[in-house]
This record gives structure tokens, C-alpha cells and sequence, in this order.
């Protein structure tokens, strides 16, 4: 297997689909002859011109409802968003429209339209640029929602999205863009609605979601150190949850972390931990723990930002409080 940039696979997923399929296509604001704000879509204007990388105007909802019609009438946009903050411009377009349309027709229309998004802080980009939306998509029935957290499941999950019928939001961490990692070099996709499980363990389960995953495994290793056996669990799609893994692995370890980088209060962690009360409460030693970033609009300060999101830390000192470990000052 070839090692990678997130970013590259990506561009790579586009490339393999763009070439497989004419009706697929791609469209946003500087994705063409800039390359796109963080260079996903670089080259693809002069592989295929104008007419499949559209540069759009800075218009969110006109960028969503023309993708929208051209969904319904056969097409397979891809759109890019600078940042998942701008899809709320567009987000009548999206609730309304993409996720509905298939029930409202009966199935005679259909919305195979995929919205990639840049989101999550660290980059001192400001509140209107850092945060984590994966629980307001995942609320909306008719949309799939997907966060892949490695090189090999961007590639897999875009091409998966890509080619079903139905509305994607794609949620991509920023924080990620330069992260290497393999991708196997034959065909195949990643299918949504499947979490992976990334560490096995047997004292704690810990459940996260985009970019904290990553740093869940980080966490994991270091606390090897402490003698405490953590597993961990990528949920890799929020909408739909694939809760066999996270139940089951409940059932072996008694406990369950949930991290998110979004706010917590009504967040994926909350769905987590009620859904797991519900399907694994007799397993439960404890409470569900959770952990989310601070409920503030982003920081731009540099050290109050680095304050209101998850960290590994974090997540270690709360999994040995969990098992009863003493925890370092």
C-alpha cells in the first residue's frame, strides 16, 4: 500500500470517481484555478475543465440549491465548502431540500449530492471558522453523515458517498489535511454506517468521533503506560450509528469515554451515552463519562483556543479516573 496525505486521497477518491463516472463533478468557491482553500481539488480544473470544476461565487445556498437541481436531474455534484461555519448559510437548502426531497417525491427523486466541509479549531481561524457540526447534521433524518479520520477512509467514504443516491455531508477535520497514512492501491470503498475499531482493550471503551479519534489512540498508547487496556472505536459515520461494535465492547470492558470536539450539551456524546443506557445499562460499572469542547464561541487566542478543545491529555486523565487510577498532576 502507498502511504499518502489525508488531503491527497481526497483528490485522489475525486480523480478515480471523476474518471469512472462523467456525470460526476465538482464545485465551490476557489476550487478551480486556486486549487481549493486547502488544495484537495488542485489540478483537477486542468484534467477536466471548466465544465466539471465549477468556480462558484461566494454564494453558500445558490452553491447548494444548483447542486440540489442538478442532483434531481441525474447529475452527482460534489460540493467543497471553505468550512463547515459557511454551510449554514446554506442550510435551509440543506434541511429543507437535499434531506427531504426523496421522502417528499416517493422515491421518483432522488439527491445523490455530496458536501464535503473543512471544520474544527487549532488553526486560530476564529469562532465563525473552528467548529465541529457533526451532531447538528446528524439530527436531520434523510442526510448521511460521515467524519473519516484517516487517509485510507477519506478515500474509501468519498468514494462510497459519491456514489449513492442520497445526500452526504462530509465532514473532514483540518487538523488532518497533513496526516500520512497507507492506502491500498486497488479499488475499494469504505461503506458508511460502519465504525471501526481502531485499538482493542479490555478495561475501558473509548468512543470518538473525527479528529478526536486520533487523539483517543494517542491516549491509548500513553496509558498502556499505566498499566489500563483501552479500547478504541472510530465512529467513522454519525449518521447512521453502527452501535453493534460499541455495545459489544461495552459488554467486555464495563465503562465507556465518548469524546467529541463539538459542544457536548445535545451533542453525538449525548446520543452515545443514551443510546448505550438504553442497549448495555447491566454491563455499565458506571456512568457514561463525556467529554466535548468548552461551550464558547471558538477563541482566537492561541492558548484559550488550545483550552476549549479535547485534548489527549484530557482524555487520559479522565479514563484513569474511570478505572480508579491515580491521576498525574
Amino acid at each position: 500500500m502507498a502511504e499518502m496525505l489525508y488531503r491527497a486521497a481526497l483528490r485522489e477518491a475525486l480523480i478515480e470517481e471523476m474518471d469512472r463516472d462523467p456525470k460526476v463533478y465538482v464545485m465551490g468557491e476557489d476550487i478551480g484555478r486556486f486549487g481549493g482553500a486547502y488544495r484537495v481539488t488542485d489540478g483537477l480544473l486542468d484534467k477536466y475543465g471548466e465544465m466539471r470544476v465549477v468556480d462558484t461565487p461566494i454564494a453558500e445556498e445558490v452553491i447548494v440549491g444548483c447542486a440540489i437541481g442538478s442532483a434531481m436531474l441525474g447529475l452527482k455534484p460534489v460540493v467543497e465548502m471553505m468550512t463547515v461555519n459557511f454551510s449554514l448559510v446554506a442550510f435551509d437548502q440543506i434541511v429543507q431540500n437535499a434531506a427531504k426531497i426523496r421522502y417528499m417525491f416517493g422515491g421518483q427523486a432522488t439527491v445523490g449530492l455530496v458536501i464535503r466541509m473543512p471544520g474544527g479549531a487549532g488553526h486560530q481561524l476564529s469562532a465563525q471558522h473552528s467548529h465541529s457540526f457533526e451532531a447538528l447534521y446528524g439530527m436531520i433524518p434523510g442526510l448521511l453523515v460521515v467524519a473519516p479520520t484517516t487517509p485510507e477512509d477519506a478515500k474509501g467514504l468519498l468514494k462510497s458517498a459519491i456514489r449513492t443516491p442520497n445526500p452526504v455531508m462530509f465532514l473532514e477535520s483540518m487538523s488532518l489535511y497533513n496526516m500520512k497514512g497507507e492506502v491500498p492501491g486497488e479499488e475499494y470503498l469504505t461503506p458508511i454506517g460502519k465504525a471501526a475499531i481502531r485499538r482493542e482493550g479490555k478495561d475501558l471503551t473509548i468512543v470518538a468521533v473525527s479528529r478526536q479519534a486520533v487523539l483517543a489512540q494517542l491516549a491509548a498508547q500513553k496509558l498502556e503506560e499505566e498499566d489500563v487496556d483501552a479500547e478504541v472505536i472510530d465512529l467513522r459515520s454519525i449518521r447512521p450509528l453502527d452501535w453493534q461494535p460499541i455495545v459489544d465492547s461495552v459488554k467486555k470492558t464495563n465503562r465507556l469515554l465518548v469524546v467529541e470536539e463539538g459542544w457536548p450539551t445535545y451533542g453525538v456524546s449525548a446520543e452515545i451515552a443514551a443510546g448505550v443506557q438504553k442497549r448495555a445499562f447491566d454491563y455499565l460499572d458506571g456512568p457514561v463519562e463525556r467529554i466535548g469542547g468548552a461551550e464558547v464561541p471558538m477563541p482566537y487566542n492561541q492558548q484559550l483556543e488550545k483550552t476549549a478543545i479535547p485534548s489527549s491529555d484530557d482524555i487520559i486523565r479522565r479514563a484513569l479516573e474511570m478505572v480508579g487510577k491515580k491521576v498525574p498532576a
